[in-house]
């Protein structure tokens, strides 16, 4: 059931720019300059998000010299992914389960 999964991991990937930020961290561990880069997004700005994103369990973060390097968490993600596709198979079985009106 979707309802186990960390309220804080759904509301992080709500926003457009976090679920940007995601997929480029995905494909690759970024310093915040990178991601300021490639998202076009102000520094203070993308700080904040990359805060929603540490606090949410997404991201773990790698200090180097004055940059900090952020690197996805797969299986948070793995484990989200497990409960929709929980989520789509009941789906699939319950559709034709109809609920008569009383």
């Amino acid at each position: 059931m979707l309802t186990s999964v960390d309220p804080d991991v759904i509301r992080a990937l709500g926003d457009p720019l976090r679920l940007r930020i995601v997929a480029l961290l995905a494909r690759e561990t970024l310093c915040t300059t990178h991601l300021v880069e490639e998202t076009g997004a102000k520094q203070t700005n993308l700080s904040n998000h990359m805060k929603v994103l540490r606090e949410a369990g997404l991201v773990e973060t790698e200090p180097c010299g004055r940059f900090t390097y952020y690197r996805l968490k797969p299986e948070v993600l793995d484990g989200l992914s497990e409960r929709f596709a929980g989520l789509a198979a009941s789906a699939r079985t319950a559709a034709e389960n109809k609920r008569a009106c009383p």
